[in-house]
């Protein structure tokens, strides 16, 4: 006799994980998802970690995952919320090993400030979501979200509710998953999303939708159970259990993958029964793509669009449809895939002007430093994501604002190394940054994080921040320290010029050789800003010998020449161009003192 375990929706989840080769589990508590991170905490071959919100642990996750291991992250509905802004770029990166996202819905409010339905985020979203029905199959979805996430390159949700995570059920349980490693591959054009890369990733993410919507009609986790009367019900999740209960003889539809909703199966059930219902909690999710179908449903007009439902509620709801005349059939309108605009070209013979760092941009020190470094830099929103671009090609990633050290830090953990750096801006980390940072000292993370300080908010037209200042009307107002910030925290920082090469290239050596968390503030003032010259650039043509190495700095103030370098008048004088020339064919001559 097979032995068979009794647990919790959410203890069910936490063993499906392991079994589904899950090594990597992270959330924020909240009822009634909480007891799935409690559950992996106890478990061998995983490890699991508190987050200090729902979108750093979406970010560590995405981080994990790019490492390559299989990772679930929890939280409740409204946590979803709070990881809205990864989560919805996420959709267009794709994954590198499965990534299963908990949200834990709470109809009834039994410990939740709202009721909001969540499967309107995977619609949203344009990712697949499953909804298990009981604790059997909240164990086995685990998996099969792991297998969709794979094989469509997605982040999976697999939606409960209060009922089916603290519920309590009979589980069997199944042979362990066994899973292929997966080495992380850098690809810009995919985890970057600046809009050239976006605009790609998003006509993928349509024909994805239309791949899953054909999966969804095959996948067994949509059945169709015959019955006995003339009555037809559609249901996922908790709503199918009570409804099974109240109407046994029924025709049911019963959706274990609910997004993207299988339109065949829906036709087909109104081939067998006169009269259709969707029993649902909450929204009319299913009701109203059914009404799209030009099918007549008994929906929300019957069932209550608030609170949780019962077998009772729904009885008393529905007996008086399952007598009435039958309306009359009509044949389901099936909404065609939809059409891909035609990308715009450029006009023709007009030459490639990718966005670059301006000339003098101290953004380009660092990422010359962070090149001769094997660690793969998780990127950020702003105007240094540039530097992803060629030729610098010195970011990894780009997902969200502050996901950089989030993601750096989940990378790291899953590797269990110094693998991946975080490169934020001094704005972003004012706006989303100290909370990674925070996580990644509480759950001691082998990281680095370099704040690129330009003193302003550069990309958006140099705007104030807490670290400078300065407020809408230019005044001047308190200011943040942003080392003495972080050494509150408890993680070790030091500030260097971000104009002086040799500082920055000793301090990025030593920090990625050190144990433990650690934090470099790039300084120096936004360019545009300043606008200093801080000397001229000499190039020596007998020494030079177009190597290219200056040119590979990406400085639009440097151009190949016929016999050698050239060197725009819009040059700076930063000296960056003449810290990496090997021939000494590039001098720097001072600006003369004003004064």
């Amino acid at each position: 006799m097979e032995r068979q375990l009794f647990f919790s929706g959410n203890e069910a989840i936490a063993h499906g994980a392991v079994r589904a080769g899950a090594r990597f589990a992270c959330g924020y508590p909240g009822t009634p998802s909480t007891e799935i991170i409690e559950a992996t905490a106890g478990l061998e071959g995983i490890h699991s970690e508190w987050c200090v919100n729902e979108k750093v642990a979406l970010e560590t996750a995405v981080g994990a995952s790019l490492a390559g291991v299989r990772t679930i992250v929890t939280m409740k509905h409204v946590g979803l919320n709070v990881a809205a802004d990864p989560f919805m770029t996420l959709s267009l990166t794709g994954v590198n090993a499965g990534l299963v996202i908990i949200s834990a819905d709470d109809p009834g409010m039994h410990s939740s400030q709202n009721e909001q339905d969540n499967r309107n985020y995977a619609k949203f979203a344009k990712i697949p979501m499953l909804e298990p029905s009981d604790s059997q199959e909240a164990y086995d979805f685990v998996a099969e979200a792991f297998a969709l996430s794979e094989e469509f390159d997605t982040p999976v949700m697999l939606r409960t509710t209060t009922r089916i995570s603290h519920g309590r059920g009979q589980v069997l349980p199944r042979v362990p998953v066994e899973v292929e490693p997966r080495d992380y591959a850098r690809d810009i054009s995919k985890y970057v999303m600046v809009p050239q890369y976006a605009r790609q990733r998003n006509r993928l993410v349509l024909e994805r939708l239309e791949k899953l919507r054909r999966r969804a009609e095959e996948s067994p986790l949509n059945v169709l159970e015959a019955g006995s009367s003339d009555f037809g019900i559609i249901a996922s999740g908790v709503a199918y259990a009570y409804a099974r209960e109240a109407f046994p003889k029924a025709w049911f539809l019963k959706l274990g993958m609910s997004h993207p909703l299988p339109y065949a199966k829906v036709a087909r059930l109104y081939d067998h029964v006169s009269r259709v219902a969707v029993v649902e909690e909450l929204d009319p999710f299913f009701e109203e793509q059914v009404r799209a179908l030009g099918l007549p449903v008994i929906g929300k007009a019957a069932i209550p669009a608030d609170g949780e439902l019962d077998q009772e509620k729904v009885f008393r709801a529905l007996e008086p449809y399952v007598q009435r005349k039958p309306p009359r059939r009509r044949r389901p309108v099936m909404p065609p895939a939809p059409k891909l605009a035609t990308p715009p070209q450029p006009a023709p013979g007009l030459p490639v002007r990718p966005p670059v760092l301006c000339p003098g941009c101290s953004h380009r020190s660092v990422y010359s430093a962070l090149r001769k470094r094997r660690l793969a830099p998780m990127g950020d929103i702003g105007c240094y994501t540039l530097g992803a671009l060629p030729p610098l090609l010195a970011l990894d990633s780009c997902l969200c604002m502050g996901a950089s050290i989030g993601m750096m830090a989940g990378f790291n953990k899953a590797l269990g190394r110094k693998a991946a750096v975080g490169v934020i801006g001094d704005s972003t980390f004012f706006h989303s940054g100290v909370t990674p940072l925070i996580d990644a000292f509480y759950n001691e993370v082998e990281g680095m994080v370099v704040i690129l300080d330009n003193r302003t908010t550069a990309m958006t037209g140099h705007q104030g921040h807490p670290g400078t200042g300065l407020r809408p009307d230019r005044a001047q107002g308190p200011s943040v320290d942003i080392q003495k910030l972080c050494e509150g925290i408890g993680v070790r920082c030091v500030t260097v010029d971000a104009t002086d090469h040799k500082a920055l290239d000793t301090a990025i050596k030593e920090e990625a050789k050190a144990a433990g968390l650690g934090v470099i503030i790039a300084l120096a003032p936004c360019v545009l800003v300043t606008r200093e010259q801080a000397g001229e650039v000499v190039v020596d043509e007998e020494r030079c010998n177009l190597c290219g190495l200056c040119v590979d700095l990406g400085c639009p103030a440097i151009a190949p020449g016929e016999d050698a370098i050239a060197v725009l008048e819009t040059c700076t004088g930063c000296g960056l161009c003449v810290s990496v020339c090997k021939r000494g064919a590039l001098s720097l001559s001072c600006a003369e003192d004003p004064s």
